[in-house]
């Protein structure tokens, strides 16, 4: 039995050994180095993609290998600070260790697709080349020139509260691909939980659970979508009148304002009239610096509506007299369309069938890259108003760019502190960045500053080019609505840029008659609704950045609010002290 199985008597003979495994056990090495997982020394360097030289370049610089086995491939290989740069050559045992494995330069099988991504194609010469693959944890710098070509505007959403600001952003968002469908997917089902199927769309802007929970915005919601020639940041600002001061600090940052009006019956008439946020926002827009305004007639899909043109009509002739009060131009500065927020019809695409046949204008997004380019100085002084600021891993700053060019590790003064800070990091629109340009609403992280140092207000310059800081100020002012006289010693909150702050009004220096423009000659007792003044303010404590109209329209207007209202715009003449 034991002749038939080889199977030895005893274990302790010494039979005579298989001549055949003899010569498998000759040839294994016994001298490889140890394997260590996610280790491989013997791979090829990492090359970037901007080093791989072209096919001609690799044909002409690498000359055929004599022996593959051991030339290691070095004509790709960039001359900086490389990891492996400085390897000593690897002695004879390590050589002959490698020659097993196919070359000194030459992972093990399968080590370098798995380990580096760098796969091998052969060029002319039989050279096995690598064709690095970018790593997915390799952090790919987007083409700086590809983003700075694409122009920044800010728009902000205006209107009456419940009009649907938040729906259309965070529509827009959606389809502009922003917004995931199963993210939005989840949204709806949340909404559906608490009865609000409506208010999905909404929620891509609306972050807080308290926003979230009773339908409305409250602090200026911030985000941004593209298009294939610029880049829009969004600006969803509250429409409650008990947030109108958060609005105010959104505005100033606007180059563009949507005012959005209900069409459904009753919400269009409560918004306009008096004590409406339609005229309010409307008013603060054009005070905030905002040149042109698109108003979107929304919800003209309600059932009391069903995109009927008469209702936008009557919608649009009401709102004209108005605007051109505030110093819109309808002609140029104003343009009317319908749409729906919920459905998104004239937002990106035209519904189809025989929905709203009777506007043949451009959609939503088609009208915004059809806008001329806005005009800014990259080159001048730096200003950058903040708006906020907060702690996180060190203090962060949000603000908007108005003038000058920043960069990274940069160092600027932070007025009125007069304080030197460093730029460590910067972010436009949350995606990191070295450089912002004029027009761009980003975040900064500072160095060399406390949280409790950074107020809403405070100003980012260039050394060379401080701007200015009052305590008393000249301006022209504008009483809009007011329902007693107003006269020396009358305080109010003066919000002008991010800054609000308690003033004071020192003296009346004249008023302006508004068809001839001529200053009365004797000083006025009292000034009154519908009146222009020029007046002498002072601070009740602290001072502000600001500048005059004439350099530096940007922080040279402000607005005059009292008991939740506002009863005043107006532009900064002279700074006194």
């Amino acid at each position: 039995m034991a002749s038939e199985t080889n199977t030895p008597d005893s274990w302790e003979q010494n039979d005579t050994p298989d001549p055949s495994m003899a010569e498998k056990l000759a040839a294994l090495n016994v001298n490889a180095a140890e394997f260590v997982p996610g280790k491989n020394i013997h791979a090829k360097e990492f090359i970037p993609t901007y080093a791989v030289p072209s096919d001609n370049e690799i044909n002409e610089s690498s000359p055929p290998r004599e022996d593959s086995q051991n030339q290691e491939i070095t004509d790709n290989v960039p001359p900086d600070d490389w990891a492996n740069k400085d390897q000593e050559e690897p002695d004879e045992e390590d050589k002959g260790v490698a020659e097993d494995r196919g070359g000194a330069g030459d992972p093990p099988e399968g080590a370098s697709q798995e380990e580096e991504g760098e796969p091998e194609s052969s060029n002319d010469n039989g050279t096995n080349v690598p064709v690095p693959r970018p790593s997915s944890k390799t952090k790919v710098q987007p083409n700086q020139e590809e983003e700075y070509e694409r122009e920044h505007i800010n728009v902000i959403f205006i209107g009456h509260v419940d009009a649907g600001k938040s729906t259309i952003g965070g529509h827009l968002m959606y389809l502009t691909g922003m917004v995931e469908k199963r993210t939005l997917e989840k949204y709806e089902k949340e909404a559906k939980e608490k009865n609000r199927e409506t208010w999905y769309l909404s929620w891509a802007l609306d972050t807080n659970q308290e926003e979230r929970d009773k339908g409305k915005t409250v602090e200026v919601g911030r985000a941004y979508f593209e298009t294939d020639n610029k880049h829009f940041t969004i600006l969803d600002a509250p429409g409650h009148k008990s947030f109108v001061p958060n609005m105010i600090g959104g505005a100033s940052q606007a180059d563009l304002a949507v005012l959005v009006i209900s069409a459904r019956k009753g919400e269009f008439e409560t918004g306009f009239e008096r004590g409406g946020q339609t005229r309010e926002h409307a008013m603060l827009a054009k005070t905030a610096g905002v040149r042109h305004l698109i108003v979107l007639i929304n919800k003209m899909d309600d059932p009391t509506v069903e995109w009927h043109e008469s209702r936008f009509i009557e919608c649009r002739e009401k709102l004209i007299p108005y605007l051109k009060k505030c110093g819109f131009n309808p002609k140029t500065d104003l343009h009317f369309m319908p749409v729906s927020g919920l459905t998104g019809a004239f937002l990106k695409t035209r519904p189809e069938g025989n929905i709203c046949t009777w506007y043949n204008g451009p959609t939503f997004i088609q009208y915004l890259e059809e806008l001329p380019p806005f005009s800014r100085d990259p080159n001048g002084p730096v200003r950058v108003p903040l708006v906020d600021r907060y702690k996180d891993m060190g203090i962060i700053a949000l603000g908007k760019v108005e003038s000058g060019t920043i960069t990274k590790g940069m160092s600027l003064i932070m007025m009125p502190n007069k304080v030197t800070v460093d730029l460590l990091q910067l972010w436009s629109d949350d995606i990191e960045t070295d450089k912002c340009r004029p027009g761009e609403n980003i975040k900064i992280k500072l160095k060399n500053i406390e949280e409790e140092d950074v107020s809403p207000g405070f100003t980012l310059c260039s050394a060379g080019n401080l701007c200015h800081t009052a305590k008393v100020f000249d301006a022209q002012i504008v009483i809009l609505e007011h329902k007693s006289i107003i006269c020396a010693g009358y305080g109010c909150i003066i919000h002008i840029h991010g800054c609000a702050e308690e003033v004071t009004i020192r003296a009346l220096i004249c008023t302006v008659d508004k068809k001839t423009g001529e200053k009365s000659k004797t000083r006025p007792r009292f000034v009154k609704q519908d009146q222009i003044a020029i007046a002498r303010f002072a601070l009740n404590a602290g001072m502000i950045c600001m500048e005059t109209f004439k350099d530096f329209p940007q922080m040279g207007r402000f607005t005059l609010r009292d008991e939740g209202k506002t009863i005043a715009i107006g532009k900064v003449l002279k700074v006194i002290e």
